[in-house]
């Protein structure tokens, strides 16, 4: 029997380690344990300060999904260095499943570390922590010689990626010098430790010892500068993905005139008026700078560094100092609320909340001037964001019969025009011919006319809250005369703002972009599928990445036509108009369009595919700046359907 349970694979635990060696490891674990969590208690204090948080979260699937599964770096670019972050990431965790396995065998009430499983648990953790070794080399090369611009990068860096590049190393000698200071027969299944101990053979029980030892510190000292590296993510990232909001990326949160009353505050000035989710989020930024990197006027030279935002709240939070000041006005008004930086962050830090809030603040301060403060005046005398009188609203219907929604009173689909719609010459062609399709199609369908208004989504992303909150109670009692079943439009800001925002005001409605739509009416054979050669397609931000609507508007081209640009889907590169930046001046050598029409005019096709007013308007100035002589035609998909099929006219 002694034979037989000598032969049982196992190891023994705190080997050649006295009672007194014990107690020691147990207080150096304990005191630097404690000390880590003192420190993030200590910073709980900057959170507590904000805002309570009042929504619920499905924290099981957040961490699951995006901390487990890392989705949003699985999802971001390999020049990102996502396979590198992927090794340390599973490298780290499977060493702290391995010790979270051997303390519930030390710790518990049963024994399993033994015999196949043994052998099982040495070869896959031998295995695995082989990735922490690999990645963190790669992440000291790339650092050391191929650091991108965007990456923040100090001496506390290396003294991290040592740190943990240490513990991976000495892990595995600690391992060869067991094995070759007390050899077993099955220890060739722990591969790298026992090819470790090949080299290792002049190790005593005295040596062993203070290799162990030196381990040991190095892991207490991990624990106690967790909270002092960016490492920190590693807990905060957690946290934050616990607590993170289930709103949709492209929906922001009202104020009440309730909240203005006791506050005295519209917006936020100083940091602790964020929410308190918003505080923490900001410990778990790691700096990596993928924001940044997609950051559409960081891309062309402007001052917004989406990175840059977040770590100066984070400073300004620790003494309560103004947002503003710490971030700079020009920063905050350079962002187009594209979302490309909430889209990448791999902790999900919403970098537009941020934004917006400040710049509610500006706003509600008269700090908002020039073209764009014009743009809200017009909003809120004429009910549209390029100024245009009501009546104004039908003019695009001349020459065709277009059904009016006071007239029909009830109808299947109300058709929202929206402001450029209505308005913009180029816009009118979409809308003209989506209604002609519609028609075509034999849909029954009707539009406001003269009754719509401005969705009030410019207003809200510049920051006059109030502003859009006008507008929405506006159409919302307009809705409410009419019976419909749904509502199509071909503008992504409308269809995000009616979707998305006006459940907060009464207005819950079913919203389709019109490609959407038109993609219901193809497959039913109501109407033909665009043909056309040499076709590329511009994703809309708040279409493609904000309500994440990227096969609809493809399935209306034939596939053998369409030719991809390097950006597309939920990685477009924006055009430079949301946010209110359409009605802002700047630079012609510093507008996002040009950056994505080149990209689309480099893909060699001679149709552009559009399915936003916005980007229609900025992607044609932009066109004509950056090919002029390339014969470059913008169409909206409604178009492509339009002439590829017959009937036109209403």
């Amino acid at each position: 029997m002694e034979m037989l349970i000598a032969e049982i694979a196992t190891r023994e635990e705190f080997l050649f380690q006295g009672p007194v060696a014990k107690a020691c490891f147990y207080v150096l674990m304990f005191a630097s344990m404690g000390y880590c969590a003192w420190c993030f208690w200590n910073r709980r204090r900057f959170w507590k300060d904000g805002k309570k948080i009042t929504w619920k979260t499905n924290w099981l699937r957040n961490i699951l999904s995006f901390i487990l599964a890392q989705k949003k770096v699985r999802s971001s670019r390999p020049k990102s260095g996502a396979p590198m972050h992927l090794l340390i990431f599973y490298g780290f965790l499977s060493l702290l499943a391995a010790t979270t396995i051997l303390a519930i065998n030390s710790y518990g009430p049963f024994k399993f570390h033994s015999g196949t499983f043994y052998k099982v648990y040495e070869m896959l953790f031998d295995s695995l922590g082989l990735m922490l070794v690999i990645g963190v080399l790669w992440a000291i090369g790339r650092r050391s010689g191929f650091r991108p611009k965007v990456l923040s990068h100090n001496w506390r860096d290396y003294w991290a990626l040592g740190l943990l590049l240490a513990l991976g190393v000495t892990g595995y000698l600690v391992e060869g010098a067991r094995i070759a200071v007390n050899p077993k027969p099955w220890d060739s299944v722990s591969w790298v430790g026992f090819g470790f101990s090949k080299a290792l053979g002049w190790v005593t029980p005295d040596s062993y010892t203070y290799i162990w030892w030196f381990h040991a510190i190095l892991v207490a000292g991990f624990i106690a500068s967790l909270p002092h590296m960016k490492l920190k993510h590693i807990v905060m990232a957690i946290a934050t993905a616990s607590k993170a909001p289930e709103w949709p990326m492209g929906q922001l949160q009202p104020i009440s005139m309730e909240e203005v009353e006791q506050t005295g505050l519209i917006g936020v000035s100083l940091p602790n008026e964020y929410s308190q989710w918003h505080l923490m989020s900001l410990d778990a930024c790691m700096e990596c700078g993928r924001c940044t990197e997609v950051c559409p006027a960081h891309n062309v030279g402007k001052s917004l560094n989406p990175k840059a935002i977040v770590q100066a709240i984070h400073h300004a939070s620790i003494d309560n100092s103004s947002v503003i000041a710490a971030v700079t006005e020009e920063a905050l008004w350079a962002c187009t609320t594209c979302n490309a930086c909430v889209e990448a962050c791999p902790v999900l830090i919403r970098h537009v909340d941020l934004i917006v809030d400040a710049r509610r603040n500006l706003v509600a301060e008269g700090k908002l001037s020039g073209s764009a403060a014009s743009m809200l005046r017009q909003t809120g005398s004429t009910s549209n964001a390029w100024g245009a009188p009501a009546a104004a609203r039908e003019d695009w219907m001349k020459e065709l019969e277009v059904p009016l929604a006071r007239e029909k009173k009830e109808f299947d689909v109300l058709f929202w025009v929206g402001c450029a719609g209505a308005t913009d010459p180029g816009a009118m062609k979409t809308t003209k011919a989506t209604a002609q399709l519609m028609a075509q199609a034999g849909i029954d369908f009707a539009c406001l006319g003269k009754e719509e208004k401005c969705t009030g989504d410019a207003a809200r992303r510049v920051g006059d809250e109030f502003l859009f909150q006008e507008m929405a109670a506006q159409n919302v009692a307009t809705f409410g005369q009419y019976k419909f079943k749904k509502i199509v439009t071909p503008c992504p800001h409308c269809l995000n703002t009616l979707a998305n925002e006006y459940g907060e005001f009464g207005g819950d409605y079913e919203v389709q972009h019109h490609t959407q739509f038109l993609q219901e009416l193809v497959e039913t054979g109501a109407i033909k599928q665009a043909s056309g050669e040499s076709v590329t397609y511009h994703d809309p931000c708040y279409l493609g990445r904000v309500n994440s609507e990227t096969e609809a508007p493809r399935s209306l081209i034939r596939k053998e036509d369409l030719i991809e640009p390097e950006h597309n889907g939920k990685k477009t590169l924006c055009c430079g108009a949301g946010g209110g930046r359409m009605w802002m001046e700047e630079a012609p050598d510093q507008r996002p369009g040009n950056r994505r029409a080149q990209e689309l005019v480099d893909t060699g096709a001679k149709t552009i595919a559009l399915g936003c007013p916005f980007c229609r308007i900025m992607l044609d100035a932009s066109v004509n700046q950056v090919a002029p002589d390339e014969g470059i035609k913008l169409l909206d998909l409604a178009e492509m359907l339009l002439q590829a099929n017959q009937k036109t006219t209403v």
